[in-house]
């Protein structure tokens, strides 16, 4: 990726006022042959101490293509800087982008204050290939709003593939921080205990150079003390493996996603992670932040663990299994895997019973595009959330 964020807090002169002015559908005329006809423009921020950061996000609808783009606080206009990828092969490159408003055919800057009648909002500059100059013309013309139904859009293990070409990696708080500018609302992430009892981030059954970087050590992660992994271990990018504390303390206070997903990966009683889920989730409450944060329960067996619990009714779950156990352990939220299809009779009736009903794991485009379409579910868990993101926000 040929770009480094600045990461300067602030907001600049992107007041929040024009912010939300920014935001919406937008044709794309120059620049359509590389990202489709229309985009999706979606603000988001991170929080560090006091400092608030924000970052544009721009969603194409061709070959899940998104751009990631830092504000110029600084700059005396509303200026914009970042980077173009797409997941579905290595193509990326640089982009400067700035905000102007089209009247009567002429074009000004956008100062945030000046829309009036006629006006129509224009987002345009250059973008360039892999670490060239940016020389190619962008023009984005505003169209219409975001589709505004409430829709949640979760990463799964906090980015998946989409963290591939990224300089973070799955399952890491660094992921976490970028979840949102990827186009997430919500996170699922993998928890399993180490040998001494502390629960982690990690999703495969074993040590392996897809996760982790060469380091001679082998097996189960739950054959290594916490110690020994924070020590030895680093996950391909550099990271150390997180401890779920550590993941949920992220999300707390540096991010706004407002939905994390538990998934069940350990063996053995669920007593320590209930205690942590319980504790962050007040720790929400006192920030005053929206946040559910729900224990995923995939196999019989994590129902067991859940059925073991002490006041497991004070503990928010979802059910990965069919209709009637979920309704069994009166989980709030039904989550089943999309390969089952659309079942629109069984999640109309978990609806109806006021339940929430997500989708995992669902990586296809066009099967995205259809799944959205309906309007059946309330959430797509996918590892390529920015091509969620695209065809929630430009559905109609």
């Amino acid at each position: 990726m040929p770009y480094s964020f600045a990461d300067q807090a602030g907001s600049g002169k992107f007041t929040p006022s024009t912010r939300r002015a920014i935001e919406g559908v937008y044709r794309v005329t120059d620049g359509n042959g590389d990202f489709g006809d229309q985009v999706a423009l979606k603000w988001t921020y991170t929080h560090v101490g006091t400092d608030t950061t924000h970052y544009l996000s721009i969603f194409t609808g061709t070959d899940a293509g998104y751009f990631n783009l830092e504000i110029n606080t600084q700059a005396d206009s509303l200026a914009m800087a970042g980077y173009w990828r797409k997941l579905v092969n290595t193509k990326t490159g640089i982009t400067r982008l700035a905000v102007q408003v089209r009247h009567s055919g002429a074009l000004k800057p956008f100062t945030g204050n000046n829309l009036v009648e006629g006006d129509t909002l224009v987002v345009n500059g250059v973008y360039g290939n892999q670490e060239a100059a940016p020389t190619q013309k962008l023009t984005l013309t505003y169209n219409r709003p975001l589709n505004p139904r409430p829709f949640a859009i979760m990463a799964h293990r906090s980015g998946g593939r989409t963290s591939d070409l990224l300089p973070a990696s799955e399952n890491s708080v660094e992921i976490i921080k970028l979840a949102s500018r990827l186009g997430a609302t919500g996170i699922e992430i993998d928890v399993r205990y180490t040998k001494d009892g502390v629960p982690i981030l990690y999703h495969d059954n074993t040590l392996n150079l897809r996760l982790i970087r060469k380091n001679g050590l082998a097996g189960p992660i739950e054959d290594y003390t916490y110690q020994q992994l924070n020590t030895l271990i680093r996950l391909v990018n550099g990271e150390k493996i997180p401890t779920l504390e550590e993941a949920l303390e992220t999300v707390v206070n540096n991010t706004s996603l407002n939905f994390v997903w538990l998934d069940t990966k350990y063996i053995g009683s669920m007593d320590r992670v209930q205690a942590i889920q319980q504790k962050y989730r007040q720790l929400a409450i006192l920030a005053k932040r929206d946040l559910r944060i729900v224990i995923g329960l995939p196999t019989t067996d994590a129902v067991d663990q859940y059925n073991a619990l002490k006041n497991k009714e004070n503990t928010p779950i979802l059910c990965e299994l069919d209709t009637s156990i979920t309704r069994g352990l009166g989980a709030r939220i039904w989550a089943p895997r999309w390969t089952l299809g659309p079942q629109t009779d069984e999640v109309k009736a978990m609806q109806a019973e006021g339940r929430t009903v997500f989708v995992w794991t669902l990586d296809e485009p066009e099967f995205i595009r259809e799944f959205i379409a309906e309007n059946t579910f309330d959430g797509i868990l996918s590892n390529y959330s920015p091509v969620v993101a695209y065809y929630h926000y430009v559905d109609q």
